[in-house]
């Protein structure tokens, strides 16, 4: 795959967005083989010199964040690489090229994602997961840790060959949140390096999604993929306190809008994508509103006189002010023609590199609209950019 090349603005736009905000957010949600796409938006990101210093991923997402983390600044796309091109080979059968130099007519594309897709299914993927030998219908003792159609010990086994757990570990250098579901409780958790170590369960746990992926155990409580609950940890990264001037990039996987489905297959499809991608709408709204009343209150502190500022009341609206200022630029990967209900779990090797493309061509077509990285204006304190808009959303 052909690497991406720093721009001449590179330099002068990572100085830019080094001074203008002191958190720089990569913020990457579950979407299973689309995930390739988050690894393309890094490496165009890495290629014009932004280093985000927080990471927050679910699922696929956390997985994606675990590579980037968990090694040097310098070998990461190349581990990114080697974690996707492991994940992404057949267990029984090779699919032809969809892509790669083949102009294949729509209806045979759309034949050979699905036959990788049911390859997934029959024969897992390899250094991801395989099927259980045991049905977990006609298991005698089962338990959470087993009851699931596969067993994720190769990812396990993956992870533990290309992270570095202790760099993860170093807060100091990067900053690591991850989320998952408890499945006592029903509650969603974050795991974060600053408050814990992170371990490879963590990630494992963030990832298993059921019935296909089993419960993870961590510290004697059982958790699953955080997607059931929100595909996105949006809102861990907007609420953080301090507050602090952020630009925060949203790599999300599922599109909110799409075409009306025709058919059932279409259906399910389209009923995936509302499901998995409804919070990062959500979460955008809700917190554009609430910045700029937080905003509102803290310009009217301002007003304040001073011997008046130690008063109770005064204390209680100062926790509740905001004066931070934050730019949300979203990037959304678009669905590709051939593709069907199966595309979070169709991990052919054609399919990985185009998602990945997708993902570089999208930072590209980002970094090329440097005004979009600008600090916001105080008057308006949360801005959002998205890729596959013309104009400026605010």
């Amino acid at each position: 795959m052909k690497k991406t090349k720093p721009t001449q603005t590179s330099a002068s736009l990572a100085d830019a967005v080094a001074r203008d905000y002191s958190c720089v957010a990569l913020v990457l949600q579950g979407g299973g083989a689309l995930g390739a796409y988050q690894a393309g938006v890094y490496e165009a990101l890495h290629a014009a010199g932004l280093r985000p210093n927080w990471l927050a991923g679910i699922s696929i997402g956390a997985l994606n964040a675990a590579i980037i983390a968990g090694n040097a600044p310098e070998k990461r796309v190349e581990r990114l690489h080697e974690f996707w091109d492991a994940i992404c080979q057949p267990a029984f059968w090779p699919t032809p090229a969809l892509f790669d130099g083949v102009a294949w007519p729509l209806t045979i594309q759309n034949g050979l994602s699905g036959l990788a897709a049911w390859g997934a299914l029959l024969g897992g993927q390899p250094g991801f997961f395989r099927p259980r030998l045991s049905s977990p219908l006609l298991q005698r003792h089962a338990s959470p840790a087993t009851t699931s159609w596969y067993d994720t010990a190769p990812l396990r086994a993956t992870l533990e060959r290309l992270v570095d757990f202790d760099r993860i570990n170093d807060a100091r250098s990067l900053r690591v949140s991850i989320g998952a579901v408890n499945v006592r409780s029903g509650n969603f958790a974050y795991f974060d390096n600053t408050q814990g170590v992170l371990k490879v369960e963590h990630f494992m746990a963030s990832a298993a999604l059921p019935p296909g992926f089993a419960a993870v155990e961590i510290d004697g409580e059982f958790y699953w993929d955080g997607g059931i609950v929100s595909n996105t940890p949006l809102y861990k990264v907007l609420v953080e306190r301090p507050h602090r001037d952020a630009l925060i990039f949203q790599v999300d996987l599922w599109s909110a809008a799409n075409t009306l489905p025709t058919d059932m297959a279409g259906l399910a499809e389209r009923a995936k994508e509302i499901q998995y991608s409804s919070r990062t709408r959500l979460v955008t709204e809700y917190m554009h509103e609430s910045r700029e009343q937080q905003r509102l209150l803290h310009d009217l502190m301002a007003l304040v006189p001073p011997d008046k500022r130690e008063s109770p009341a005064f204390r209680r609206v100062e926790a509740r002010a905001n004066g931070a200022l934050t730019n949300l630029i979203h990037l959304i990967y678009s669905n590709k023609p051939y593709e069907g209900h199966y595309k979070d779990y169709e991990f052919s090797v054609s399919s990985m590199r185009g998602h990945w493309q997708s993902g570089v061509d999208d930072m590209r077509h980002t970094l090329g609209h440097p005004r979009w990285f600008d600090a916001p204006d105080p008057e308006q304190p949360f801005v959002t950019h998205d890729v596959h808009c013309v104009a400026t959303k605010r």
